[in-house]
């Protein structure tokens, strides 16, 4: 072979010659050799025109190889007359070859090696003259024996074209500052151009070094930053710290926004909220309703208050602006703390269940002035069910207030929240004045609210321009094994990180609502389930908090929404997602997909946001601190918010995720025996203890959780199915669920009690049933029998029972004559001193008259008044 050449013309020019002829191609028959066929040794020379007559074989020359060297060829024969050398199975192949008489037979002495052989034509074996009307450069060909043994590398012929390596440069590859380049580069070019003698900083050359020694210094400065981003813990980039957990499974949260219950007093009505309303804290000099664009808001812009935002809609009317209590003619009331049930004086049939009312004290109990009022008795509940309607007629208190008047009778409505609302104070209805107020009897001490929204932190930007995907830039270098190959270059992707103009970008709590409709279970993720309590609308996972952004992508004439994800690990190829990456500043830009996970955007789309801007522990603003509106419907005369906002939380801390991160992947997250089972149960907020037990139930196995509620509250199916979709993310595949309440242990316990002489037995009496209760008394502390004080399995004792009883005020002496379980007569308790309960049990004593099963407390006194 003398050349190598990717176009091989020459072969299709002696084809078409007249008289030239020449080699084709060449086959070793091994595989395909038919029965009685040496193989290896049978070599198929196809030729371009017919085998030339009088060819003999000391015209046919094998040279080559590296271990057998000496291939002699012991006969030859055209296909269309193979000769009688050849067996009747090898004759019946080669003649039916197509255009047999193209094609020499070559038999050899022996199979070669592994390397190459070159198979001539030629008149002397001594010389490299080819057979006469034989091209020359197609007058041998070279080949291998071994080419349909197995082989793990490609049997193509590599190219022999191939550029040879440059010798590297002597180059100081530890320069990197601005001096040492600067040095490096005046040596190269003192070294490439001997006759440079000019190194005055106004010579061009000395110019050009100098600029390239400033772009390698960026450049170097670059790549150290590259290896300090590269670990955990030298990180300093917030993006590099969020991707590093992301490894290790943490997800870094960015905080969260801040809401509050805001109040509406209106005119008129009834209308819908309106769209598009924002709300500003107090600006001096500024009126409540702002009319948006005026030099009101003007004004108050440049006093940069804070923007909050409607989570939901309502429908607003002046007659719910607030409502006063029914105490049916009582005087001196109040809602006792827990209480989940009131009467509102008046007929309110637009009242519904799912409405927020928000209970206020306006006067102070003692003074009767609003200013002595006390803003911490203001609590926001959702009612649960409204009574306005006694069959078809409104409700009414059946005594009228006037006995001249009978007909004259009061509308009432009676309402109801959620148990969850409960009143956590007392609330003062009516009270008399203290001396120095004139001792009167003052009504409306507390009102009730109406038309409350839910609004949270955040200012909505709309339409923000993001610019477009910018076309390629850059190519993949061409990594090709032959020289003759000719590919376009592929497109390096470019990049596309838009960053937001505004910050820090608002981040809204969320949380997972499931409902089962007709057997089918649901989830979804919302800002708040508006059939929970309103308290619960403020409670929620700072790490379920999302980003509150969105993305519209134009391109030609179509649009289409991109939608935010904290990451793109669970996205596939063709998703339009994305996602957002703060610094420690605030600002964030966009990352989008490569293809594998997420869709890498295409070049020449256009993006714009729309988001809102607003984060953070700064809009926890107090109470009142909302005042103003901006809308142009004139029924809203002015907003308040009651109570103070909450639920701001600040972004994580760098230090905070180089301490958590390692440490997350270490917790447990999937429940495999009982004991993980009731750990992972007792995340949730409203568990105090839980236990499971794990049972073959004849098809599967099942685990049993026993869960102690919170209060002692009992398993509803709602808690239930609450409990279920939390277990379900942990759960082994195959493990069923079952939720079940406790197994209660009613007590049954006598105490013998000696008065005191100078105390009532009646107000002991008293004072003991309330120390030893199972409810929280009036100033807040907890009965000695009250459900959270126990939990599965725990040992009752007498000790505290005799500690509770001596802080009532005129026990003079206490003794405990029976300590047992309910129903079940046994000396051992009392003896010992202390009962022991099972795994599952948890003990009880209501001491309610109405359910005696739930344990027994009496009381024998002695002595006293």
């Amino acid at each position: 072979m003398i050349f190598h050449c990717c176009d091989q013309n020459r072969r299709a020019a002696v084809d078409a010659h007249a008289t030239l002829n020449g080699i084709d191609w060449l086959e070793v028959l091994d595989l395909d050799a038919p029965l009685g066929s040496p193989r290896q040794r049978t070599l198929l020379v196809r030729l371009l025109k017919p085998v030339p007559a009088g060819l003999t074989r000391e015209q046919v020359v094998i040279e080559g190889g590296e271990r057998i060297r000496r291939i002699e060829v012991q006969w030859i024969g055209v296909a269309s007359a193979p000769p009688a050398e050849a067996n009747a199975a090898e004759q019946a192949l080669f003649s039916a070859l197509a255009e047999a008489d193209h094609v020499l037979l070559v038999r050899t002495d022996s199979a070669g090696d592994f390397s190459r052989y070159t198979l001539r034509l030629t008149q002397d074996p001594a010389t490299p003259t080819p057979l006469p009307d034989f091209d020359p450069r197609l007058s041998e060909i070279e080949f291998r024996f071994k080419v349909e043994c197995p082989s793990d590398f490609d049997c193509r012929t590599p190219p022999g074209c191939s550029e040879p390596a440059k010798p590297a440069p002597d180059i100081n590859y530890l320069a990197r500052d601005y001096e040492s380049l600067r040095r490096l580069v005046i040596d190269r070019l003192a070294r490439n151009m001997p006759g440079w003698r000019d190194r005055s900083p106004a010579d061009l050359a000395t110019t050009l070094a100098e600029l390239i020694a400033y772009v390698g210094d960026l450049q170097h400065y670059q790549l150290d930053a590259v290896a300090t981003e590269a670990y955990l813990h030298t990180a300093r980039r917030r993006s590099s710290l969020r991707r590093h957990a992301l490894l290790v499974d943490y997800a870094v949260h960015e905080g969260c926004n801040a809401r509050a219950w805001l109040h509406f007093d209106v005119s008129g009505g009834p209308f819908p909220l309106p769209d598009g309303l924002r709300f500003y804290t107090r600006v001096a000099g500024v009126p409540p309703r702002i009319v948006p664009d005026s030099p009101a808001e003007r004004a108050a812009l440049q006093a940069r208050p804070l923007v909050f935002e409607p989570l939901h809609g309502a429908t607003l009317r002046e007659a719910h602006n607030s409502f006063q209590f029914h105490t049916w003619g009582d005087a001196r009331c109040c809602l006792p703390r827990g209480a989940t049930r009131a009467t509102l004086l008046g007929h309110w049939p637009e009242l519904q269940a799912g409405d927020v009312l928000i209970f206020q004290e306006q006067l102070g109990p003692l003074s009767g002035e609003p200013e002595d009022a006390d803003p911490a008795h203001r609590h926001a509940l959702r009612l649960s069910a409204v009574r306005a309607f006694d069959g078809t007629d409104p409700l009414t208190d059946p005594l009228p207030p006037d006995p001249a008047d009978p007909s004259a009778l009061t509308e009432i409505t009676e309402i109801a929240w959620h148990p969850a609302d409960a009143l956590p104070f007392a609330l003062c209805i009516s009270s008399e004045t203290d001396k120095a107020h004139g001792s009167v009897l003052i009504h409306g001490v507390s009102i009730a609210l109406g038309n409350n929204v839910l609004v949270d932190h955040g200012q909505r930007i709309e339409d923000e321009p993001l610019g477009s995907v910018p076309q390629p830039r850059l190519h993949h270098p061409a990594v090709l094994d032959d020289a003759c190959q000719r590919e376009a270059p592929q497109p390096l992707p470019p990049r596309y990180r838009p960053r937001l103009a505004s910050a820090p970008l608002t981040h809204q709590g969320t949380v997972l609502v499931t409902r089962v409709d007709n057997g089918v279970r649901t989830s979804e993720r919302l800002l708040f389930d508006p059939q929970d309590s309103a308290s619960a609308a403020m409670r929620w996972r700072t790490a379920d908090a999302l980003p509150r952004i969105g993305l519209t992508a134009t391109q030609g004439s179509g649009s289409e929404t991109w939608s935010p994800r904290r990451d793109l690990l669970s996205s596939r190829a063709s998703d339009p997602h994305f996602v957002i990456e703060a610094e420690d500043d605030g600002s964030a830009r966009l990352r989008f997909g490569d293809d594998l996970h997420g869709r890498r955007p295409d070049s020449g789309t256009a993006f714009s946001a729309h988001y809102r801007v607003g984060n953070g522990p700064q809009g926890n603003v107090g109470a009142q601190a909302i005042a103003h509106v901006v809308t142009t419907q004139g029924g809203i005369n002015a907003v308040v918010n009651p109570m103070p906002a909450r639920g701001g939380v600040a972004p994580e801390t760098t230090a905070e995720v180089r301490r958590r991160a390692p440490q997350a992947f270490r917790t447990q997250e999937r429940a495999v025996t009982t004991a993980d089972y009731a750990a992972v149960t007792e995340r949730l907020p409203e568990v105090q203890r839980a236990a499971a037990s794990l049972r073959w139930t004849g098809s599967w196995h099942t685990v049993f959780v026993t869960v102690d509620r919170q209060d002692g509250e009992i398993i509803d199916p709602a808690f239930a199915t609450q409990v279920r979709t939390h277990l379900d993310r942990y759960r082994m595949a195959g493990h069923d669920l079952r939720i079940h309440d406790p197994i209660p242990v009613s007590l049954e316990i006598d105490l013998l009690v000696c008065v005191d002489k100078d105390h009532f037995r009646s107000d002991v009496s008293r004072g003991l049933l309330d120390a030893l209760s199972s409810r929280t008394r009036a100033d807040g502390t907890r009965g000695l029998f009250h459900p959270d004080h126990f939990s599965f399995g725990q040992t009752v004792f007498l000790s505290p029972l005799y500690a509770a009883a001596r802080t009532v005020a005129g026990v003079g002496s206490v003794q405990v004559t029976r300590f047992q379980r309910q129903g079940q007569a046994d000396p051992k308790p009392l003896a010992d001193g202390f009962m022991t309960l099972g795994r599952l049990e948890i003990v009880r004593l209501d001491n309610d008259p109405n359910f005696p099963e739930h344990g027994v407390l009496r009381l024998e006194l002695h002595g006293g008044k």
